[in-house]
């Protein structure tokens, strides 16, 4: 399988402007949580993956730190979660030492990042690492923060997607309506 990934690299995280939250918020079709960076922008320039808090304004823990927040993409790896792509990358994690290490890597750069933020004692990373897949969406955020050859399945994942940004913008950066 061919896990080049077809994005750009990373930037740094950035502080969103209000267009980008404007954005951010037609993508959920809600307000953002716990925003606290762009973490990745869209090819159309849009975010697409947002850095959050580890911990709500209440709080609460919030272990997701990198969220896509691109409904294309979202879409299109949720029709890759229910084609059981997941149930498949969990398998080779038993029977594929290199790819397992490389996740386990993936899960730790994760948490160093968020515990750079804030530190969450107790709180897993996200999307079922290290030791299995739970979640392609996570993955694939962290994939694009940290760019390639940071998660393996993050990239995998991101390899098998159409190119979501191909019909323009998602949304318009002062849109304030729920996505297409």
């Amino acid at each position: 399988m061919d896990s080049t990934p077809r994005y750009p690299t990373p930037q740094h995280p950035a502080p969103p402007t209000d267009a980008d939250t404007a954005a951010v918020r037609a993508q959920l079709g809600r307000p953002p949580r716990g925003l606290r960076a762009v973490a990745h922008r869209c090819p159309c320039g849009n975010p697409d993956v947002v850095e959050t808090q580890p911990r709500l304004a209440d709080g609460t823990p919030f272990p997701t730190t990198y969220y896509l927040t691109c409904p294309r993409a979202a879409s299109a790896i949720g029709t890759l979660e229910a084609e059981g792509v997941m149930k498949q990358m969990t398998a080779r994690l038993a029977e594929d030492d290199e790819l397992a290490a490389a996740y386990r890597a993936a899960h730790e750069d994760y948490l160093a990042r968020r515990d750079a933020i804030e530190v969450l004692p107790g709180f897993p990373s996200a999307g079922g690492m290290p030791d299995r897949v739970k979640c392609l969406h996570v993955l694939a955020a962290h994939a694009l923060a940290a760019g390639p050859g940071v998660n393996p399945l993050g990239d995998e994942t991101l390899a098998l997607l159409p190119d979501w940004w191909a019909k323009g913008p998602c949304v318009t950066p002062e849109a304030t309506d729920e996505p297409e």
